[in-house]
């Protein structure tokens, strides 16, 4: 059973920067894809951003590109997602994913591990 743990978000200006972590229990964390999602009131969860195991090749969704930077640290067990040029469309609770396999995975079912969270509002 992997545990994944997010922090770092927070209340933020416009045009603002946070850096979300989510830190993985286990010793397999390498071998894991990795995602981020948020989810707004009363909207779905869409996926944010995604790396893969190994050489960490990512995939972003259209209205973060350019802004998002989603990198990991295996040596940490931590994935990260560096938020620049915030804009109040970004507020969201947002969820880190995890599951095993070599590519990346754009749909919250293909995931079997989840992070509790972390909350974003971006101010105007």
């Amino acid at each position: 059973q992997v545990q994944l743990v997010e922090s770092g978000g927070g209340l933020v200006q416009a045009g603002g920067s946070l850096r979300l972590s989510c830190t993985a229990s286990g010793r397999t964390f390498s071998s894991y894809a990795m995602g981020w999602f948020r989810q707004a009131p009363g909207k779905e969860r869409e996926l944010v951003a995604a790396i893969t195991r190994g050489p960490g090749i990512t995939y972003y969704t259209d209205s973060v590109k350019g802004r998002f930077t989603i990198s990991r640290d295996n040596a940490k067990n931590t994935v990260y997602l560096q938020m620049n040029s915030l804009k109040p469309e970004d507020t969201a609770v947002y969820y880190c994913a995890g599951r095993s396999g070599s590519s990346n995975y754009i749909h919250s079912y293909d995931y079997d591990y989840w992070g509790q969270g972390t909350q974003v509002t971006v101010s105007s």
